[in-house]
């Protein structure tokens, strides 16, 4: 090989093993993002085991627990609805999720949050 061809030749290897390093830098936050995802979904998963678990009768299997149970709608029920509403939502957050618009329906998982304990404070 001539001098110039043999330094065009390093420097095109040089060049590979650069995208090379991008890509596997790529590769790897990508694979940091599901080993992420996957452990909050772990953890969200089990406590929605240990939710259903409590909430759900002994005598009565799994799937039945999940069925929606038929309730009439509306006001002529007797209950006040805008209270029900609220105690649902501060029972989803005492059980881990948050509530407030910002991160609706995600697991608390730093502590308490802000946004949520402002919403069910008005």
């Amino acid at each position: 090989m001539e001098k110039k061809n043999l330094f065009t030749h390093i420097h095109e290897m040089e060049t590979q093993m650069g995208q090379l390093h991008g890509d596997l830098a790529e590769l790897k936050m990508i694979v940091k993002e599901l080993l992420e995802d996957n452990q909050r979904l772990t953890i969200e998963n089990e406590q929605l085991r240990k939710l259903l678990k409590r909430e759900a009768p002994a005598d009565l299997p799994i799937s039945s627990a999940l069925a929606p149970v038929a309730r009439p709608a509306g006001p002529a029920t007797g209950e006040d609805v805008v209270g029900e509403g609220y105690d649902n939502l501060a029972r989803l957050y005492h059980e881990g999720f948050h509530i407030c618009n910002v991160y609706y329906g995600h697991l608390r998982t730093e502590g308490d949050c802000l946004f949520c304990l402002s919403f069910l404070n008005k």
